[in-house]
């Protein structure tokens, strides 16, 4: 598959990847960053949903 035709999210996660690696920035560092992207993107949903 190529990554033209890829969904969206695969997308995203390669132009992540890329642009984390070229950065060289340390696997804790994103993880913990990813962690924090994660739960306002959850929270972001959950409001749009009319949640809490």
């Amino acid at each position: 598959m190529s990554l033209e035709s890829a969904p969206d999210d695969v997308k995203l996660a390669v132009d992540l990847i890329e642009l984390l690696e070229s950065n060289e920035i340390a696997p804790e560092i994103v993880l913990s960053a990813l962690e924090m992207v994660r739960n306002d993107y959850i929270n972001k949903l959950k409001k749009a949903e009319g949640g809490a």
